[in-house]
């Protein structure tokens, strides 16, 4: 079952999008026919925009730079290999992911100006937390800085475009089981310099509706489009 995020009705505009949000955890095979059913219909002019709020079960993903010796428990969670960019990730309960589906024809059609977007939509969403995520060059993602100087991954990134249109999007750690990324090389990065951390790991006490709530408002900031109900 889905909703949408209690938003007050905007009169419709070309860059109006939709945002749904699913209460339980979504299957990962599930969950992408259904962005590629969105993507189709977007890019045919059938479909709004649409940024899609859910969690996985405990799962991992490869994307198209994903090495093999980076899954370092095969057998532990079903391993997914998936058209976005980048390497291993982990999805589970816990993690708010948002899968973003814009038409890039609408805006500039640059799809490195989109993943900045992005990561400064994650940095904005986690300063409404008083977190301060920054980018780090060679390593995908947003990052935190510990007291101690390890540098530790709080949100990951990880894009595909068909024909324009955007889909897969972002991964931001509220309360997973940390300990299930062990199971493989996060994004390729190793090192006892890097970890992997989330809001409650900060220390901040935040539910999914308030992170929610922070994206939504952080997305108008940085793309500059109006949420809508349906």
């Amino acid at each position: 079952m889905h909703k949408t995020l209690p938003l007050n009705r905007e009169s419709a505009a070309p860059q109006d999008v939709e945002w749904r949000v699913d209460d339980g955890l979504v299957a990962y095979d599930a969950a992408v026919a259904g962005m590629e059913r969105r993507v189709a219909a977007i890019a045919a002019g059938e479909a709004p925009e649409l940024v899609w709020l859910l969690q996985h079960p405990p799962l991992y993903t490869a994307g198209t730079s994903a090495r093999d010796e980076d899954l370092l428990a095969p057998g532990r969670f079903p391993v997914h290999r998936t058209g976005r960019g980048g390497q291993f990730t982990y999805h589970g309960p816990g993690q708010r992911v948002a899968y973003v589906m814009l038409d890039l024809r609408r805006r500039g059609a640059d799809v490195r100006r989109f993943v900045c977007d992005l990561e400064d939509w994650v940095i904005r969403a986690l300063a409404a937390f008083n977190v301060k995520g920054e980018r780090r060059d060679g390593r995908v993602g947003i990052w935190v800085v510990r007291d101690s100087g390890r540098e530790d991954k709080i949100a990951a990134i990880g894009v595909r475009i068909r024909r324009w249109v955007t889909f897969h999007g972002i991964s931001i750690n509220v309360e997973p089981e940390l300990e299930h990324f062990s199971g493989i090389v996060p994004c390729g990065i190793a090192g006892a310099q890097y970890g992997v951390t989330s809001l409650v790991d900060l220390g901040l006490p935040v539910a999914m509706t308030d992170l929610d709530v922070a994206l939504k408002e952080s997305f108008a900031e940085v793309f500059g489009a109006q949420p809508m109900t349906t």
